[in-house]
Protein backbone atom coordinates (compact mmCIF):
# COMPACT_ATOMS: atom_id res chain seq x y z
CA UNK A 1 0.00 0.00 0.00
CA UNK A 2 1.20 3.61 -0.66
CA UNK A 3 -0.28 7.21 0.56
CA UNK A 4 1.01 10.50 -0.52
CA UNK A 5 0.34 13.61 1.34
CA UNK A 6 0.62 16.58 -0.48
CA UNK A 7 1.03 20.56 -0.54
CA UNK A 8 -2.84 21.19 -1.09
CA UNK A 9 -5.02 19.79 -3.93
CA UNK A 10 -5.44 21.12 -7.53
CA UNK A 11 -3.00 22.99 -9.95
CA UNK A 12 0.38 23.78 -8.29
CA UNK A 13 0.25 21.16 -5.41
CA UNK A 14 3.07 18.25 -5.04
CA UNK A 15 4.04 15.91 -2.85
CA UNK A 16 5.38 16.12 0.78
CA UNK A 17 6.07 13.04 2.11
CA UNK A 18 5.21 9.35 0.99
CA UNK A 19 4.39 6.09 3.19
CA UNK A 20 4.39 2.73 2.20
CA UNK A 21 3.20 -0.36 3.83
CA UNK A 22 4.71 -3.53 3.13
CA UNK A 23 2.76 -7.04 2.87
CA UNK A 24 4.48 -8.29 5.64
CA UNK A 25 3.18 -5.59 8.35
CA UNK A 26 5.71 -3.02 7.91
CA UNK A 27 6.12 0.49 6.45
CA UNK A 28 8.18 3.35 6.22
CA UNK A 29 7.75 7.09 5.22
CA UNK A 30 9.95 10.35 4.01
CA UNK A 31 9.51 13.61 3.86
CA UNK A 32 10.23 15.36 0.53
CA UNK A 33 11.95 18.48 -0.14
CA UNK A 34 10.59 20.54 -1.97
CA UNK A 35 11.98 22.05 -4.89
CA UNK A 36 12.75 25.67 -5.41
CA UNK A 37 9.69 25.62 -8.52
CA UNK A 38 7.22 23.92 -6.15
CA UNK A 39 5.60 27.25 -4.78
CA UNK A 40 2.00 25.92 -3.91
CA UNK A 41 1.22 25.69 -0.13
CA UNK A 42 -2.43 25.35 1.05
CA UNK A 43 -2.23 26.31 4.78
CA UNK A 44 -5.35 23.97 5.31
CA UNK A 45 -3.52 20.97 4.26
CA UNK A 46 -0.84 21.62 6.43
CA UNK A 47 -3.64 22.40 9.48
CA UNK A 48 -4.68 18.36 8.09
CA UNK A 49 -1.11 16.66 8.26
CA UNK A 50 0.70 19.00 10.33
CA UNK A 51 3.59 19.33 8.65
CA UNK A 52 5.05 22.78 7.71
CA UNK A 53 6.88 23.62 4.78
CA UNK A 54 9.89 24.73 6.85
CA UNK A 55 10.30 21.29 8.32
CA UNK A 56 10.00 20.09 4.59
CA UNK A 57 12.94 21.98 3.72
CA UNK A 58 15.02 21.41 6.62
CA UNK A 59 13.84 17.42 6.96
CA UNK A 60 13.13 16.55 3.64
CA UNK A 61 14.41 14.11 1.21
CA UNK A 62 15.20 15.40 -2.22
CA UNK A 63 13.16 14.49 -4.99
CA UNK A 64 15.38 11.97 -6.98
CA UNK A 65 16.35 10.53 -3.45
CA UNK A 66 12.95 9.27 -2.66
CA UNK A 67 12.06 8.27 -5.90
CA UNK A 68 15.23 5.86 -6.17
CA UNK A 69 13.87 4.57 -2.63
CA UNK A 70 10.50 3.71 -3.95
CA UNK A 71 11.54 1.56 -7.30
CA UNK A 72 13.95 0.07 -4.59
CA UNK A 73 11.26 -0.70 -1.88
CA UNK A 74 8.68 -1.10 -4.55
CA UNK A 75 10.42 -2.70 -7.81
CA UNK A 76 9.88 -6.20 -6.91
CA UNK A 77 6.38 -5.94 -7.21
CA UNK A 78 3.70 -5.37 -10.19
CA UNK A 79 1.36 -3.34 -8.59
CA UNK A 80 0.85 -1.28 -5.50
CA UNK A 81 -2.06 -0.18 -4.04
CA UNK A 82 -3.80 3.49 -2.92
CA UNK A 83 -6.76 4.57 -1.59
CA UNK A 84 -6.82 7.65 -3.21
CA UNK A 85 -5.59 6.80 -6.83
CA UNK A 86 -6.31 10.42 -8.76
CA UNK A 87 -4.34 12.57 -6.51
CA UNK A 88 -1.75 9.66 -5.47
CA UNK A 89 -0.74 8.43 -8.94
CA UNK A 90 -0.73 12.44 -9.96
CA UNK A 91 1.93 13.37 -7.52
CA UNK A 92 3.44 10.53 -8.00
CA UNK A 93 3.72 10.80 -11.57
CA UNK A 94 5.13 14.47 -10.74
CA UNK A 95 7.68 13.19 -8.42
CA UNK A 96 9.01 10.41 -10.55
CA UNK A 97 8.93 13.40 -14.09
CA UNK A 98 11.11 15.77 -11.41
CA UNK A 99 13.70 12.93 -10.66
CA UNK A 100 14.04 12.06 -14.43
CA UNK A 101 13.10 8.29 -13.81
CA UNK A 102 10.18 6.09 -13.97
CA UNK A 103 8.67 4.35 -11.54
CA UNK A 104 9.82 0.61 -11.44
CA UNK A 105 5.77 -0.42 -10.58
CA UNK A 106 2.61 0.35 -11.32
CA UNK A 107 -0.25 2.30 -9.04
CA UNK A 108 -3.64 1.05 -8.98
CA UNK A 109 -6.76 2.23 -6.81
CA UNK A 110 -7.54 -0.14 -4.07
CA UNK A 111 -11.39 -0.60 -4.81
CA UNK A 112 -9.50 -3.54 -7.20
CA UNK A 113 -8.65 -5.73 -4.48
CA UNK A 114 -12.12 -5.07 -2.91
CA UNK A 115 -15.17 -7.20 -2.55
CA UNK A 116 -18.25 -5.82 -2.16
CA UNK A 117 -18.67 -7.11 1.04
CA UNK A 118 -15.05 -5.80 1.75
CA UNK A 119 -16.39 -2.62 0.59
CA UNK A 120 -19.28 -2.66 3.15
CA UNK A 121 -17.08 -3.09 6.32
CA UNK A 122 -14.62 -1.24 5.19
CA UNK A 123 -15.38 2.03 7.06
CA UNK A 124 -16.39 1.01 10.43
CA UNK A 125 -13.16 -1.45 10.56
CA UNK A 126 -10.85 1.25 9.65
CA UNK A 127 -12.26 3.27 12.69
CA UNK A 128 -12.09 0.66 15.08
CA UNK A 129 -8.10 0.12 13.86
CA UNK A 130 -7.89 3.80 14.18
CA UNK A 131 -8.93 3.42 17.48
CA UNK A 132 -7.30 0.12 18.41
CA UNK A 133 -3.68 1.16 17.52
CA UNK A 134 -4.05 4.97 17.56
CA UNK A 135 -3.10 5.71 13.88
CA UNK A 136 -2.73 9.50 13.46
CA UNK A 137 -4.71 9.82 10.01
CA UNK A 138 -3.33 12.35 7.04
CA UNK A 139 0.29 11.29 8.07
CA UNK A 140 1.54 9.06 5.15
CA UNK A 141 3.34 6.72 6.85
CA UNK A 142 0.35 5.78 9.14
CA UNK A 143 -2.35 6.04 6.33
CA UNK A 144 -0.44 3.21 4.45
CA UNK A 145 -0.54 1.06 7.68
CA UNK A 146 -4.14 1.41 8.19
CA UNK A 147 -4.85 0.55 4.51
CA UNK A 148 -2.97 -2.85 4.85
CA UNK A 149 -4.59 -3.33 8.59
CA UNK A 150 -8.11 -2.39 7.00
CA UNK A 151 -7.85 -4.61 4.11
CA UNK A 152 -6.46 -7.77 6.00
CA UNK A 153 -9.07 -7.40 8.42
CA UNK A 154 -11.53 -6.98 5.88
CA UNK A 155 -10.54 -9.88 4.02
CA UNK A 156 -10.13 -12.22 7.02
CA UNK A 157 -14.02 -11.04 8.28
CA UNK A 158 -15.25 -11.83 4.57
CA UNK A 159 -13.79 -14.88 4.47
CA UNK A 160 -15.61 -16.44 6.71
CA UNK A 161 -18.75 -15.89 5.27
Amino acid sequence: MLDIEASGFGRGSYPIEVGIARGDGSGCALLIQPRRDWTHWDPQAERLHGISRERLEREGHPVIQVARWLNDELGGLEKVYSDSWGFDNTWLSLLFHHAGMLPAFRLETLRLLLSEEQQALWYPTREALMAQHGIQRHRAGDDARLLQLTYAHTRALTAWR
